[in-house]
């Protein structure tokens, strides 16, 4: 937890007890349905909650806007964020049912009012429209960006594609025809996980 507050020190005391109450309850929860590998259990706070909020560094989600989380597995980045900005809606979409069952059951468990779920694919949503998608190692940049641009809206700032990725991406932006901004999470966050961890954005 101290991961945590030793870059984000604004937070009201329900925030901060709904950080901290984060890690037991995946925990628990990790024994019935494995949505994070045993061994990340031991660094949570920097691999998984600290990973989604570099997020929260470049962009400032408004009150009322509706961000999608695309693939959300058991909730990141969309839960770390969803304490972070409690007056933006977040939609959570996986198309395993019982990823979102722990999302949903960890969002209720500590209090989060700003999240909905739904077992679905992306590309199936047909009657929504988002001011951002958000994601994290889904899939290559090519196939998030073909999803998410017909479920974002235009105009409104920010808006667009903001997705988390690792390792060598020339190639795999080469062959998105996409322009993001990238940046290096190394030179936001000195840890040693985030080297060769980047954050993209590409706007509608």
């Amino acid at each position: 937890m101290e991961i945590v507050t030793k870059y984000f020190n604004d937070f009201t005391e329900k925030q901060l007890q709904q950080f901290a109450a984060l890690k037991d309850l995946y925990a628990e929860w990790n024994e019935k349905i494995n949505v994070i590998s045993r061994k990340d259990m031991d660094n949570f706070y920097d691999h998984h909650v600290l990973h989604s909020l570099v997020i929260a560094t470049q962009f400032e989600f408004k009150k009322g806007a509706a961000i999608m989380d695309m693939g959300c597995g058991g909730g990141f980045p969309s839960i770390p964020l969803a304490i972070f900005f409690p007056e933006t809606e977040f939609h959570l979409v996986d198309s395993i049912n019982k990823k979102l069952k722990v999302a949903s059951e960890i969002a209720a468990a500590i209090g989060l009012q700003n999240i909905t779920t739904q077992h679905t694919r992306a590309e199936e949503i047909k009657n929504r429209k988002f001011d951002m998608v958000v994601s994290r190692a889904v899939a290559p940049l090519k196939n998030l960006w073909f999803w998410s641009k017909p479920l974002l809206k235009k105009g409104g700032s920010p808006n667009g594609l903001v997705c988390l990725k690792g390792g060598e991406l020339t190639k795999e932006i080469f062959e998105s025809n996409c322009r993001p901004r990238v940046w290096e999470i190394e030179k936001i966050f000195s840890e040693p996980f985030f080297k060769d961890k980047f954050l993209l954005h590409v706007p509608m």
